[in-house]
């Protein structure tokens, strides 16, 4: 069985883990601007507990293809301010932050303890990053990207994309197991420097990856390579999402990555009866 460790507890998937978006940003493709202050937070918060995520996800960045940089700075008063809140009114939720620079990491976790680190770069973007996870044992998240969020959609190109993303990931799982750290989940990075061609391709062959071994994380909620395809928004591919989370979890995800909870509860609940 599948598993990683947070703190003093083992996190075993006896079932597909739901964890919801929390966007502090002004810019995110979906949801920017909507959570800015306390008061929208909370009812954010209030909403994610309530449809029934096991997990929280908190990021101050936005990493949309061509997003506006954020300052170290900006990104964690954001990510502090909202940490915060999370375990004052949610503790019984695991904590994930999604962000790639580790000096904000290792200030958060001086601060609040233990969380998941969600590092949509997979060490990439700070070379310090692997050397303060091995440090620290705290869970981390690679994730596949080809470039970063400025440049990663200028013209994408794989040899093959899944033998390439799985390359990547092996590489970066051999890196930190070299540094005695085993605390893992895997991404492969949907929309990350991938065409709608090459998120498809992907997704079809995803049970490759999950034979890897680790924890696998999907993200896919209203992403491009739903509404390009159907010729719409990420207001109106919540349907597509959740057709996408079903296929995902049928071929060995464990964790959903959502802005809409209640729905990604239900796939989760519908798949598992399938299995029983």
């Amino acid at each position: 069985m599948r598993k990683f460790k947070l703190g003093d507890k083992v996190i075993e998937f006896t079932k597909p883990l739901v964890m919801g978006i929390l966007n502090v940003t002004d810019d995110s493709f979906y949801d920017g601007g909507k959570y800015m202050n306390e008061v929208e937070i909370i009812k954010r918060l209030n909403q994610i507990a309530e449809d029934g995520a096991d997990i929280i996800d908190i990021g101050a960045y936005s990493t949309k293809p061509g997003a506006a940089d954020v300052s170290e700075n900006e990104e964690l008063m954001r990510l502090d301010f909202a940490v915060e809140l999370a375990q004052k009114y949610y503790p019984e939720l695991l904590l994930s932050v999604d962000t790639f620079r580790c000096n904000i990491v290792e200030k958060l976790n001086a601060c609040f303890g233990s969380f998941i680190i969600n590092d949509i770069s997979g060490g990439t973007m700070d070379d310090g990053m692997f050397d303060f996870v091995a440090r620290s044992g705290l869970p981390y998240i690679i994730t596949h990207i080809q470039g970063t969020p400025k440049t990663m959609q200028d013209n994408p190109h794989y040899e093959d994309v899944v033998k390439d993303v799985k390359s990547f990931l092996k590489e970066k799982t051999d890196a930190l197991n070299d540094r005695r750290f085993d605390n893992i989940i895997l991404d492969p990075g949907f929309g990350f420097g991938k065409t709608v061609t090459h998120n498809y391709q992907l997704l079809n062959h995803l049970d490759e990856i999950a034979l890897m071994g680790y924890p696998l994380l999907i993200g896919i909620s209203r992403k491009s390579m739903i509404y390009k395809l159907l010729t719409t928004d990420p207001q109106h591919a919540l349907n597509g999402t959740t057709v996408l989370n079903t296929i995902a979890l049928m071929k060995g995800a464990d964790i959903l990555r959502v802005h809409d909870v209640k729905e990604a509860v239900e796939v989760v609940k519908i798949v598992e009866a399938l299995r029983k």
